[in-house]
Order: structure tokens, then sequence, then C-alpha cells
């Protein structure tokens, strides 16, 4: 392409354009010329319209066409880009922009223009193909999930049948662990409990009562949960723990150990609370130097979970239990509401009250939304159980055993293979390995299929596939450029270039060149 022509006018000479008779300046003029204040007719709905709102530098027709262009200028080029560097009397312009970027609209020209292509390429074949390329595709169209075959591919692949089968399959083996999952997780929100028994061994053992070693005693207090099959220690009388069941001190929130204040007038209470203990035991264990018996006192204050209360005498007549939680008694009432069918037909809100029911509420007929409120009269804190035990130094083994027996609950055993069962759906690394693996080997196979829809379309038809692919290349490219409105045919006439507009578009390209630029495209011009 000559140096002096305009690059970005198609079929243009390749000499320079003589300049005009009036705009030819003199040797010596002034550099501010009323050359540069020419104003030719405006060039709305001009096809190089585009061209005057974006700098060369930003317009990509100007980077492909003019990037090596070294050669020297003609005086008019040179003379018209110094004038516009001196001038300071031009009107105000607004600033170049960047021609917009692709959008959606943009995209969806393109497609169109590939779908025009693929049609006349598959015009002139047997069949219809596809012959979208593979970095050509819609962006808004829904994309398919990365495990899923389109039916384009299943058509050509007859082992994805298999693969379809395992995909439903896992889709329901899916459905199926995230059912069991809720229900899990509310499970755990009201965890289940049973009621156990909880038996408690107080015993004591002496040493060294005899001279020269000082005598010492320990009182011993160990608890453990009844279930059957249990196995007992062969060491002594008290049977294995459960680690299924919370340990001994978990059931209890004090325990309070009082000696014989004569005995041991300096430490005779001894306090020990489940709040400032760092971690569950499995019993307690005092232990003291003394060669004399007496009575310990022993207080063992429940820690209940969830919390149960004691009940009043009119209420324990009427439900037949002393310590139970409130939600148990509310419902023990409920039961006995029903059994006696004291609920009022014409009211179901309120329920008729018996003689043992109004010893309790003191009222006739009473609202079901009141029952909780007055049910709160009725129930205190549960009484500590007070134990006695006799210090024996004499004897053989373990000193004066007792056995005391507590109704307690405890979790539901399956509680934390439960929990396990949920930490282990929460790790999904080996799965989300295999996934991507998966989805790599999708994302090859639609590769695969583009390129083998490409080369077919090519040997079916292979001029008026190039043909096609070449058109809509060329749309591609003028959509990035930002010339979807020019008209190749019409540029291609001599007259095209003979309308008012050309002289303006010349001088303004010349004046958008930098004013550092030399003659020669150079850095720096004399």
């Amino acid at each position: 392409m000559a140096s002096g022509g305009n690059p970005n006018l198609p079929g243009a000479p390749s000499q320079p354009r003589p300049p005009h008779p009036q705009q030819q300046q003199p040797p010596g003029a002034s550099p501010a010329t009323p050359m540069t204040h020419l104003r030719p007719p405006s060039l709305a709905n001009s096809p190089f319209q585009s061209l005057f709102h974006t700098p060369p530098s930003h317009n990509p027709a100007f980077q492909i066409h003019m990037g090596a262009t070294s050669s020297p200028q003609t005086p008019f080029m040179a003379t018209a880009a110094a004038a516009a560097a001196q001038s300071a009397k031009r009107p105000p312009q607004k600033p170049p922009v960047r021609p917009p970027a692709p959008g959606s609209a943009s995209a969806a020209s393109m497609a169109a223009a590939y779908k025009a292509a693929a049609a006349a390429a598959a015009a002139g074949s047997s069949g219809g193909v596809d012959l979208t390329p593979a970095a050509r595709r819609n962006n808004k169209k829904r994309k398919l999930p990365e495990k899923q075959l389109p039916d384009r591919v299943a058509a050509l692949l007859p082992e994805s049948a298999l693969y379809t089968q395992l995909l439903e399959f896992e889709a329901r083996v899916d459905a199926a662990l995230a059912r069991k999952k809720v229900d899990i997780q509310e499970a755990l929100k009201t965890p289940p409990s049973l009621q156990r028994t909880l038996r408690i061994y107080v015993f004591n053992t002496f040493a060294n009562q005899g001279p020269p070693d000082p005598p010492t005693w320990s009182l011993k207090i160990i608890g453990r949960v009844l279930e059957d099959g249990a196995e007992m220690d062969p060491a002594s009388v008290v049977p294995k723990h459960n680690p299924a069941y919370p340990k001994f001190s978990q059931f209890f929130r004090r325990v309070t150990i009082a000696l014989d204040q004569t005995l041991y007038p300096e430490n005779p209470l001894i306090v020990w609370e489940n709040a400032r203990s760092a971690a569950p035991q499995e019993g307690f264990e005092v232990k003291r130097k003394g060669d004399k018996e007496f009575v310990a006192n022993i207080r063992l204050e429940m820690n209940y979970s969830p919390e149960k209360f004691r009940l009043s005498q009119p209420l324990m007549e009427v439900l037949g239990v002393e310590v139970d939680t409130r939600a148990r008694v509310i419902a023990a009432l409920w039961q006995y509401i029903k059994a006696k069918k004291l609920q009022n037909p014409n009211d179901p809100s309120f329920f008729m009250c018996d003689p043992q029911l109004k010893k309790v509420f003191g009222e006739d007929k009473l609202k079901f939304a009141m029952l909780s409120q007055k049910i709160s009269q009725h129930l205190s804190a549960p009484p500590p159980i007070n134990l006695e035990h006799k210090i024996k130094l004499s004897g053989n083994g373990a000193a004066g055993s007792a056995c005391y027996d507590v109704l307690v609950d405890v979790p539901f055993p399956l509680q934390k293979e439960m929990m396990a069962f949920l930490a282990n759906t929460e790790k999904h690394k080996d799965i989300e390995a295999c996934d991507e693996v998966i989805s790599a080997s999708i994302k090859k196979i639609h590769e695969h299929r583009r390129r083998r829809a490409f080369f077919l379309g090519f040997s079916q038809s292979p001029v008026e596939f190039i043909n096609a692919l070449i058109a809509s290349q060329s749309k591609d490219l003028k959509l990035v450029a930002g010339e979807a409105n020019r008209n190749i045919e019409k540029e291609r006439r001599a007259d095209f270039y003979d309308q008012p507009w050309v002289e303006d578009a010349v001088i303004r390209f010349l004046n958008r060149k930098p004013a550092n630029e030399g003659p020669g495209g150079g850095a720096g011009g004399s």
C-alpha cells in the first residue's frame, strides 16, 4: 500500500491525491492558515462516520492496515499536521470514544452471520451439517450441565447410552442422600433420648492402718449406665464404661462430700462443680489420712438435660410421676384429658376439670392456652440425692460397698454415627475430583464434535464452505472494527470518493495524527 494514499479507504489510488487548488499553501505561509478551518458539509450517515469518532490508535482497522507505514509524507500532510498542532481557535469537539465492544447485539449478529454461512454451505451439500467453528458460540445460549451429553453428541457415540444411564442412577442416589441428610438434620435439632438406669457405686478403701506407715483411706463414687449384656470388670465389681454413653460426672451439676468436722476441722467440706470441671470424669475419689471410722454425707445435684422438675403432690396424684420434664408433663396431661374425654365439644379450646384436676387448677374448666402457665405453679426444682456412707477401716478389699439406682436420660446411641454421616457427606474431594475428570472429558468430546462437523462440511462441499466461512469472518471483522454499515460494493466505484465529505475526512484524519510525528513517521520532527 502506498504511503501517500488513505490506508482506510478501500480502492484508493497508489499515489497521493494532489492538493486542492484552493488549499495549496504558498511557501513561507504562516502555520495558522485558514485551510485548517475548512468545514465541508456534515458527515452524518456517512459510511466512514465511525472513523471520526475513534482515534487511529484505538481503531482496530488502523492498527491492521497502518501498523508498518514508515514512508515519508507529502508536504501537504506535514503542513496540515503542523497547522493542526499550532491552531488554538479550533472549535471544541467531542472527545474520541472507542467503538462499542461486541455485546449482546454484536454477539447475536455474529451468530446470525455464521448461521447464514452454515446455511449457504449446507445448500450445496447433500445434507445439513453444523459448520460453526469451536470459538463461535452464542454466549446467551443456555449451557448444559457439564456432565450432560447433548443429543447431537449422543447420536455420534453409541456408548453414550451407558453413560446416560449412569447419570440417571447418580441423580437418584444424590436425591436419596439429600433426603436422608435433611431427615438427620431435623432429627438432630431435637435429639431423641432414652431412659436408662444410672447405678452409683459408693465404697472406700484403706491402707497402712498399722505401724510404721501413716494410715490412709479413699472414698470412691463411681457410676455406670446399665444395659443388657454389659461386661463386668474382673478387677472390681463395677462394669466397664460404654463409650456410647456420657461419663459419670456429666450427670451431675454439683457434688458435695461432708466429712466429720471433729476429725478434719481444716477442710471438712469437698465441693465439685460441673461448670468448673475441665473434662468429664468417670468417678470421684477423696483421699485422706486417718485411722478412725466415721460417716460421710454425700449430696448429688443432678444435671438433667433437658431440665426436669419435681411435681406438686396434687399433680403427682393425677399423673403418677414425681420428676419429669415440662414437655412430658404437658403431654401426659393431654393424654389424661383425652382418656377421660374432658375436652369441651362445643368449644375445643377448653377442657372440663374433673375432681382430681380441680385440686390441681382450682377451676371447673380451663383453656388449653393457659395450661402451660398453670403448670408452672406446680413445678419446682428436683431435690438433690442425699447419701450416707460409713468409712470403714477394717475388712478385706472394698469396705462398705453400696449401690444406688437413678433414672437418667441418655442420648440416642446412633447420634454420633448420624453426626459422622453428616460430616462425611460434606467432604466431596474424591467426588469433585471425579467430576472434574468427567467434565474435562466432556469438553474434549464437544471439541472433537465441532472439529468433525467443521471438516465434514469442508469435505462435502469445499468451495461453498470456504466462501461461506470467508463471508462470515469478514462480517465478524467489520463488527469488531465498528464498520458494519459500510457498503463494500459502493466503495469499489470511483464516484464514491467524489462526495463532499471526502475532503473533510482527509483533513480530520490528518489533524488526528500526533503533533510530534515527523514526516517519516518518526518520534520527532524538525
